[in-house]
């Protein structure tokens, strides 16, 4: 018996998201996305047959898994086109000994190129930026293609907050589903975790644990990024990065208005201007909806403000760099 060809109307339309770098981030998210039905993945890097391959990997383990998800590895922009979000991994990754603005010469050529080639062919697509140094590199993204601000974000808020929660989890031997953790700033040794907004289902850490500890876990939560670099010794973390992005592409592309840290543009937001740092925002099917600003004391805005002063050195140096 033969079948006839199936028929789809015009308005159909499939949710896409495009991956600019097949490295560990890139393909681990690329797995994270297909596997829970978020969108269809199209898998971009410049090294030819590895987007191809690793594609070609998905798809088989969609067989098994049981979804019918679609990715396409390419090296070419042009099959990006149409993407409801872009998510740019590309970049050279840490190695041991160094630190996230060391990245910022190579990186900040590499994000720009990505940023204009993908809205090129994706203008209506929301930006997310993993490669590092994130706060620079999603400001980049941002400038390079003047879309507005509310559609370019970094990820890093959702990240430093699991780490912070993960440390903390394992201080009390307890399931980390009972702890939400609040980190701001800047995705580097100046982020600024704050115990007064982390809480046990509904309960500050402050009443819980001793702030000698607490002290302790917060300067591990700055330095989890390097710790695990220093441990692989050729690359740095993959898996937590890419479960923090996909969580924000599913905010988006469900609606779900979720309430993340999230490193967005800055108008006024904490007294800071023209500036992308990590703070809790709500996001929806147009990106950024909203952020919210917390009651800061004296020292957490002052360490929020030595945070900016940070990223804003960091981002004349890239702007110089691409001579814009």
């Amino acid at each position: 018996m033969l079948l006839s060809t199936p028929f789809f109307p015009a308005s159909c339309h499939s949710t896409r998201v495009s991956i600019i770098g097949a490295g560990k981030v890139g393909s681990t998210l690329a797995q994270r996305i297909v596997e829970q039905n978020i969108a269809n993945v199209v898998l971009l890097d410049v090294l030819e047959g590895v987007p191809q391959g690793i594609a070609l990997d998905l798809m088989q383990a969609g067989a098994v898994e049981r979804h019918d998800r679609h990715v396409t590895g390419t090296n070419n922009y042009e099959d990006t086109a149409g993407s409801d979000i872009v998510v740019i991994t590309a970049g050279k990754p840490r190695i041991p000994g160094m630190s996230r603005d060391d990245l910022i010469s190579i990186n900040a050529k590499i994000v720009a190129e990505a940023a204009k080639k993908s809205i090129q062919y994706s203008p209506d697509a929301v930006l997310i930026t993993v490669t590092n140094p994130l706060d620079i590199m999603t400001y980049i993204a941002w400038n390079v293609t003047k879309v507005e601000p509310h559609r370019v974000m970094g990820m890093a808020g959702v990240l430093d907050s699991a780490r912070f929660e993960a440390f903390l989890g394992i201080e009390l031997g307890m399931s980390v589903s009972n702890i939400d953790a609040t980190v701001l700033g800047s995705h580097g040794d100046l982020m600024v975790p704050l115990p007064r907004y982390t809480t046990v289902n509904g309960i500050p850490i402050t009443e819980l644990i001793e702030p000698e500890t607490i002290n302790k876990i917060v300067e591990r939560t700055r330095q989890g990024g390097g710790e695990i670099v220093e441990l692989l010794k050729t690359g740095g973390a993959y898996f937590a990065p890419a479960s923090s992005v996909r969580i924000m592409v599913e905010s988006i592309l469900r609606q779900q208005s979720r309430l993340l840290p999230t490193c967005c543009y800055l108008q006024g937001q904490y007294g800071l201007n023209d500036i992308f740092l990590g703070v809790p925002a709500w996001l929806g099917c147009r990106g950024v909806e909203r952020v919210l600003e917390l009651d800061l004391t004296e020292s957490e805005h002052e360490a929020l403000m030595k945070c900016a002063e940070s990223v804003r050195g960091g981002i004349n140096q890239a702007l110089e760099i691409l001579n814009v």
